[in-house]
This record gives C-alpha cells, sequence and structure tokens, in this order.
C-alpha cells in the first residue's frame, strides 16, 4: 500500500501550503466544490505532516511514519468521520469507540444500533486520552474531521472547546464542502485554505490518463468536479442518466411522459441523488434562458433550447427555488415513491404539460 498522494491540481498548493509547518496553524478548514479531492487532499497532507523524511515538502513514501500511514496504523493520525461514511471505508461495524485497538480511531458505533450519519460527540471526547499522550515519533499529531458539516451542534461545540485550548503538537484538518453549514464560532477557530477547481484542460487530461472515455461529458455532467466525474464514470452508464433524458425529451415534446414509471424508477435510489440532478436539469434551463452555455447536460441541449423558449425565467427561478426547499426536507419522507411523483408531477406542471402529470 502507498501512502496518499495529492492530484496533479493539487501539488504547487500543497508545496506552498505545506512550507509553513514550522509555524503552522492547529486547525484548518480545507474547502471547495464537491468532488475535486479535498478528502484525497487532507489524507496527502497528513503524511506529509507526519513525514520524517519529506521531500519538496511532500511525504517521501519510505520512512517508517509513512509505512504507518499507508497501512492506516500510525498512532498519531486519526479520522473522524460519520459511522456510515467509515463503514464505506473498510471500517469494521464492531470496532470499540476510543478503543486502543483501533489505529486510526476507527469509530463506527455498536451493532445494537445502526450507523450514525452524524459525527457524535462521542467521537470528539474519545479524542482527550489520545491528546495526553506523547506523539510516537516527536512530530505532529493530526486528526481528520470529515464531512465538517456531519458535526452536530453538540459535537461542534465540543470540538470548540478542544479548539479553544488546542493539545501541543496536534494539528486539526477539517473538510467542508459547504463552510457556511458549520458553527461561526467553529469557523473563527479555524485557518481557512480553499481549494480551486481545477481547469477543465487539466482535468480531462487527467480523466484521460484514468482510462475513461469522453472524458468532457462526464466532466460536465460532474459540474467540473474530476474525482465525482470518475467516480460516476465507474459506477454509472453514461453521464446523464437514461431517466433524466427521457424526462427532459418528454418536457420538450409536451406529452409522453409517465411520471409514476419515472417515480418508480428513481425512488429506489436516496431522494437527495435524483433530486440534485433535477437541480442541474433546472441550472441548465436557466442558463440557456439567460443565453450561457449549459454546465452539466450539453447532451440535452436540444431539449433545453425548446424549454427555455417556452418558460419565463421568473418560472425557473421559482422552480428552482421550490427544488431547493424539497432537497432540505428529502431525508425526511415517509414515502419516496410520493414524494419523486409530487416533485416530477410539479416541474411538468410549471413547464404546462397538458395531461403528462395524469399518466
Amino acid at each position: 500500500m502507498s501512502v496518499a498522494q495529492f492530484f496533479p491540481w493539487q501539488i504547487e498548493v500543497a508545496q506552498q501550503w505545506l512550507a509553513q509547518r514550522e509555524r503552522f496553524a492547529h486547525a484548518w478548514l480545507v474547502h471547495g466544490l464537491a468532488g475535486i479531492g479535498k478528502r484525497e487532499f487532507v489524507f496527502a497532507a497528513a503524511a506529509a505532516l507526519m513525514c520524517e523524511s519529506p521531500v519538496n515538502g511532500l511525504a517521501c513514501g519510505q520512512c517508517l511514519a509513512c509505512g504507518w500511514v499507508a497501512k492506516g496504523n500510525h498512532p498519531d493520525l486519526k479520522r473522524i468521520r460519520p459511522e456510515t461514511l467509515a463503514l464505506e471505508e473498510g471500517a469494521e461495524q464492531d470496532e470499540d469507540e476510543g478503543s486502543e485497538s483501533a489505529p486510526a480511531a476507527e469509530v463506527t458505533g455498536s451493532s445494537k444500533r445502526a450507523p450514525s450519519k452524524d459525527i457524535r460527540v462521542e467521537q470528539i471526547r474519545s479524542l482527550a486520552p489520545w491528546f495526553n499522550n506523547a506523539t510516537h515519533r516527536s512530530g505532529f499529531r493530526v486528526a481528520l474531521i470529515y464531512p465538517a458539516e456531519a458535526l452536530t451542534h453538540i459535537s461542534g461545540n465540543a470540538l470548540l472547546k478542544v479548539l479553544e485550548e488546542p493539545p501541543p503538537a496536534t494539528i486539526f484538518l477539517l473538510v467542508a464542502d459547504a463552510p457556511d453549514r458549520l458553527l461561526p464560532t467553529l469557523l473563527s477557530r479555524c485557518r481557512r485554505l480553499p481549494l480551486a477547481t481545477p481547469s477543465a484542460d487539466i482535468a480531462q487530461a487527467w480523466l484521460a490518463k484514468q482510462n475513461i472515455n469522453n472524458p468532457p461529458a462526464w466532466l460536465a455532467a460532474s459540474g467540473g468536479a474530476p474525482v465525482l466525474a470518475k467516480k460516476m464514470a465507474e459506477t454509472q452508464p453514461q453521464p446523464c442518466p437514461e431517466w433524466l433524458s427521457a424526462f427532459a425529451t418528454g418536457l420538450e415534446k409536451g406529452s409522453g411522459i409517465n411520471v409514476g414509471q419515472l417515480a418508480d424508477t428513481i425512488s429506489k435510489e436516496p431522494a437527495s441523488v435524483w433530486i440534485e440532478l433535477l437541480q442541474r436539469l433546472v441550472i441548465d434551463m436557466n442558463l440557456k434562458a439567460h443565453g450561457l452555455e449549459v454546465r452539466y447536460f450539453p447532451m440535452l441541449q436540444k431539449s433545453l433550447t425548446v424549454l427555455c423558449a417556452r418558460l419565463a425565467v421568473a418560472q425557473l427561478s421559482e422552480l428552482a427555488d421550490w427544488l431547493n426547499q424539497q432537497r432540505r426536507v428529502a431525508g425526511h419522507t415517509l414515502n419516496g415513491k410520493l414524494f419523486a411523483h409530487a416533485v416530477l408531477q410539479r416541474i411538468a406542471a410549471v413547464c404546462q404539460l397538458s395531461g403528462a402529470s395524469g399518466r
């Protein structure tokens, strides 16, 4: 297993940032567009900070510390994330919270309850014994906290208390897509490190090296985020899901949409997933209405052009606002299929489709 590496578009900013390591702030918030590799950035940053023989500021990959990090058992590195995410990353369900035998603080929760989607206060409190011990290699101790938006009000305040009196030789690296969702007091205790979205040329070249076919289409569908584009290309057959293409075509023609069937199809996915796709479709419609290039689904240009000629800009703005509201309550719906049907029906109605909602 090799030590984590920075992506090509991250190396320059990483070297400039890590050059300050001797006078580093004790807490950093790394933020930027979802899917550009922020989590991988902090993994590589942790390896670099703990490396005993850094090369140009980055991890050498050869020293004892790099070996420990690569194997996931460096005692001075901890990862704090929701239990659901820990399980996705391969942590064991029955690992004990705060256990000395769990090298990287793989907090996943008890088998007696469902894994949490939040970062729990117990996970923050379990760090106390770790702070009280000396570092094992006389270097930095690093805590990775991601996504920071998963901190609850209680766990966020617990972390705030730690950051107000930070333990020595300890660096906290928080990762967030949306910093505005964090507690303002917590934000005030962190230095910010914004990561820029790579240019289309750099991102497409990287995707091509990853053997991704048609990089421009996948990059567009991901909103310009290459890491997300790669994940999408590896997990779905085409950049624009078939159901969304069929829906857009039906909206364009004004008929032929079976809302019930589409609702049945998309309700098999988490509501946040299909609502985001619909939001992106409406964003493209808004862009087209203002004479701009579409961002996510260039393959739907024909349908978008027809729809934009039919709809007023005010209607599109209202629809976008309404979808944002649905996105906020998506996790609380009791009947996913009915919710999906209602959302599709509303969009069809706005697009003035006669009889579409009754199919």
